[in-house]
């Protein structure tokens, strides 16, 4: 199996598709060039050759006409190309695949077709963006002595170390999802909703309108636990109902003499979370809290 992709300076989208293809075939080669010759004599092109075909294994975007967009807009790149057909057998499943476009996919296709998909607000600062990480491994101006194919090739090492970590995330997010949407249903008293794993809840939670504190155990080897406070909307700090302002930044004694909860830990100076000794103590407090 051989990959072709193009030679020269190198971006986000054709690094993370070679990583995503040597998932897929670990024992293939690539080849980073422009020779016409070579590109039509490989099993899979990317970013380079001017054609999508994907019955072909060909995935470039360069086109005139591009190679087509997502639902939501975002034009697609190499790596979403190569995403779209592969994705599946690479994640193991076509929901997982979803999950990761959506976290990583998209944003690399959206960057490398000129799109921006988010907004600054501060004059001198910005995201520190997966593309920046990818461009510092190219070579600085004055490193006479390091290759575009050097950096390239540490580039996707390190891509490939983050779309596995990616794939994993998702998967153990669509389970999470699932026993999170479990104990709402399951549970009593809506407003408070305890998870017996530190599970991400916040889009399954966000979308129903009872929950206000979330209460799952602190990350081995801690046995504390936590209430959280959920937010009011996805992308928001806002909570829908803060810690009360008397507990801000509060430790140990302190809060647990303002509370009324003997087991008390601290409580964030923003108001957003608490944590407590026992799973017993971190319901208490939301308790208190509504």
């Amino acid at each position: 199996m051989k990959f072709v992709t193009h030679s020269g300076g190198f971006h986000a989208d054709d690094v993370f598709a070679t990583a995503a293809l040597f998932l897929l075939y670990p024992d293939a080669t690539l080849v980073r060039t422009r020779d016409e010759k070579i590109i039509a004599g490989a099993d899979i092109v990317f970013d380079v050759g001017s054609v999508y075909d994907a019955a072909r294994n060909r995935f470039d975007h360069h086109q005139p006409r591009g190679a087509g967009e997502r639902e939501n807009r975002i034009p697609y790149a190499a790596f979403g190309l190569v995403w779209k057909k592969f994705g599946a057998e690479i994640a193991g499943s076509p929901e997982v695949a979803v999950r990761v476009d959506e976290r990583l996919v998209q944003a690399i296709d959206a960057h490398d077709n000129g799109v921006s998909i988010w907004e600054s607000v501060h004059a001198t600062a910005s995201p520190y963006l997966i593309q920046d990480v990818v461009s510092s491994f190219e070579p600085a101006w004055n490193e006479k002595e390091r290759s575009l194919d050097a950096g390239f090739k540490e580039a996707v090492v390190v891509a490939q170390k983050i779309l596995i970590r990616e794939i994993v995330h998702a998967r153990s997010t669509l389970e999470g999802e699932r026993r999170v949407r479990e104990a709402y249903e399951q549970a009593t008293d809506k407003r408070i909703i305890v998870l017996d794993e530190k599970y991400e809840w916040g889009g399954v939670l966000g979308e129903t309108p009872e929950p206000t504190f979330v209460v799952s155990p602190e990350r081995a080897p801690s046995t504390h636990w936590r209430a959280y406070a959920v937010r009011a909307e996805a992308h928001s700090f806002v909570p829908r109902k803060p810690f009360p302002n008397r507990w801000a930044g509060l430790r140990d004694e302190a809060l647990a003499a303002v509370s009324g909860v003997p087991d008390a830990l601290f409580c964030h100076n923003k108001l957003f979370t608490v944590s407590a000794r026992t799973r017993e103590g971190a319901i208490a407090l939301a308790k208190k809290a509504l």
